[in-house]
């Protein structure tokens, strides 16, 4: 977590006022998109050889964690990235979570989400 406040962090790159300047800064927004509720910025930052058409969101599953495990590339600079993470939620089901390895391009200056293999 960057302990700042949403409106100050993901908020900007979900309003599109900010974009990410790294593979990790993307991926943490993409997990924000999902526990707020924004499938519009998941599509918007998902490459789009690889994204579906449309996304729509568990409405019972709440997203409240999410742990960065590792990062290989993706700074300012580079133009691919690699983010291990680990995702936490709660829903009627009870809680579980989604471990997987993402991998990041950077097209244009924009970092887009490209595909990711979920881990056990």
């Amino acid at each position: 977590m960057s302990g700042l406040p949403y409106d100050s962090c993901c908020g900007r790159l979900h309003s599109g006022a900010a974009s990410a300047q790294t593979a990790e800064q993307l991926m943490r927004s993409r997990f924000s998109a999902f526990a707020v509720g924004d499938p519009e910025y998941l599509v918007k930052t998902w490459h789009p050889r690889t994204r579906p058409e449309s996304l729509e969101l568990e409405v019972d599953q709440r997203w409240y964690r999410l742990d960065i495990i590792s990062t290989q590339a993706g700074g300012p600079f580079d133009s691919a990235g690699v983010v291990e993470f680990e995702a936490f939620y709660r829903s009627p089901a009870g809680a579980g979570s989604q471990h997987e390895v993402s991998r990041f391009v950077r097209e244009a200056g924009t970092w887009l989400y490209y595909d990711g293999v979920s881990q056990p």
